[in-house]
């Protein structure tokens, strides 16, 4: 059950031109007036016309070619894109995206044929670096696609800025360095490999479950060495999204990178750390979807009353473009808006899949 948000500027801590739309005619009003005025940016232009028939045209070439190199490969294209998806839905008020024809848009302004996109390249080059180079390690594998992708997605950057359908937020301009190669911030080159990262070890993650792999049981986790991947993860991914949330408040000696804490990188890694004790514990026997499903459920059930108590007492504030994308609902309890609740298994699903995919990968070997 949820209840309309009374005032949500004031549990966000939002300021700016949107906050003052709500308090003058309240959150939905001040919704609707802002989808009315970016509704003509949905339409299509003739270059993104071509841009969107290329995108498909090109997706299902390289799906017919990937066809005879991999078995089960809309399985794995589903996997892919869910995790493309995930990644988009997440960070979705970081980016604009106009332009794509109204029929090509799931959500606000996130767009199919995007996702269409980047699940095309991420898995074209996924399959075929593990057939051309299968004699390699996975690590060494895995650098190679991260290689590979960051010139791939980062041209494929430039072209989207470069035609006029990306954009980027208020808050993301003022996190950049103000440094742009055609249209794209420098800082690209940190954020196409954490991209990538994460998705590919999402895929990866799941494709032992669709290759039902033979893999090596472990009795003993190896607790030091999950806790620093668990760290990495978290961290990169925050680095990512610091345009969307503020963490403040915190003491000043904690803050490592701008108002990134580490007392809340190591929040997120404690709850997941006391997840993976709770399921060696009590549910180790269960498969590994349900074994990801119930660390998803566990550490958002951990999660939600923490993040409602930052975010009530002033120290996660959200930034003005990720309030314009809510609904203007917060849940009963926690008075949190219904996407942050959302939000939390999201992220956590690649969060744990990667954190997993590299356990399994150092304890087998590979």
């Amino acid at each position: 059950m949820t209840t309309p948000i009374i005032r949500p500027f004031s549990i966000l801590g939002l300021d700016g031109d949107f906050a003052e739309a709500v308090r003058e005619i309240g959150f939905r009003e001040a919704a609707a007036e802002h989808i009315a005025e970016h509704a003509a940016e949905r339409a299509a232009t003739v270059p993104i016309l071509l841009f969107d028939l290329f995108v498909i045209g090109a997706a299902i070439a390289v799906f017919l070619l990937l066809n005879r190199f991999t078995d089960k490969l809309w399985l794995r294209a589903i996997v892919m894109a869910a995790g493309v998806f995930v990644f988009e839905l997440f960070t979705a008020p970081m980016w604009i995206n106009e332009h794509l024809g109204r029929w090509a848009y799931a959500y606000h302004d996130l767009s199919w044929i995007l996702t269409l996109g980047w699940t095309t390249m991420i898995l074209g080059v996924v399959v075929l670096v593990d057939r051309w180079l299968s004699h390699w390690s996975e690590p060494k594998r895995f650098a190679a696609y991260l290689g590979i992708l960051l010139l791939l997605v980062t041209i494929a950057e430039m072209v989207v800025v470069g035609i006029g359908i990306r954009k980027y937020s208020p808050e993301v301009l003022a996190t950049v360095s103000g440094i742009y190669v055609l249209g794209v911030p420098v800082e690209i080159l940190y954020y196409v490999p954490v991209f990538t990262a994460l998705v590919i070890a999402f895929y990866k993650y799941w494709s032992f479950v669709i290759d039902d792999a033979a893999l090596v049981p472990v009795k003993k986790r190896k607790w030091l060495r999950a806790i620093v991947i668990a760290f990495v993860g978290v961290f990169m991914f925050e680095l990512v999204v610091e345009p969307m949330v503020k963490n403040e408040k915190f003491p000043e000696w904690s803050y490592v990178y701008r108002d990134i804490s580490f007392l809340m990188t190591g929040t997120w890694v404690l709850l997941i750390a006391v997840a993976a004790v709770v399921l060696d514990r009590f549910l180790i026997g269960l498969s590994i979807p349900l074994r990801f499903v119930a660390a998803l459920l566990l550490i958002s059930a951990l999660a939600l009353p923490i993040e409602s108590w930052l975010i009530v007492n002033g120290y996660r504030v959200y930034g003005e473009s990720a309030v314009m994308n809510f609904t203007g609902y917060k849940t009963p309890l926690t008075g949190v808006a219904v996407e942050v609740v959302f939000a939390i298994p999201c992220y956590l699903a690649l969060i744990v899949g990667f954190i997993r995919y590299w356990e399994i990968v150092l304890d087998n070997k590979l």
